[in-house]
């Protein structure tokens, strides 16, 4: 099992985050290490924002991506609102393909798309 330590682990988040550096401008990046895994998490910097959690564990090669609403109520609170996940990413290739269409707005249209069919469906 790798640690965050790694130069295995510290690679792989570098390839991530130079294929991700075109984004820079649009959020901000934030590495996180747990005991079971690593996170990069994506915050968008605009009126409404959206979070993006890349999340990889140490004991297998596989990555998990999840897309956030992020909303704040009158205290400035935040709360999150589930828009997408996709836990069945094998590769890098596969994952930057992911965050791509989800950054270009696949996570709310899916999201957009479940709240209309609840609607016609009543």
């Amino acid at each position: 099992m790798e640690n965050k330590y790694s130069p295995k682990i510290q690679n792989e988040i570098n390839q991530i985050l130079k294929n991700l550096e075109i984004w820079k401008n649009q959020f901000s990046f934030e590495i996180s290490y747990y005991f079971e895994g690593w996170a990069i998490n994506l915050t968008e910097k605009n009126i409404y924002p959206r979070l993006i959690v890349i999340f990889s564990p140490y004991n297998k090669e596989s990555y998990s991506i999840r897309s956030f609403e992020i909303h704040y109520d009158e205290n400035k609170k935040e709360s999150y609102k589930e828009l997408y996940i996709n836990d069945n990413l094998d590769n890098i290739v596969d994952l930057l393909k992911e965050i791509n269409e989800i950054i270009y707005g696949k996570d709310l249209i899916n999201s957009i798309s479940k709240e209309y069919n609840k609607i016609k469906s009543r």
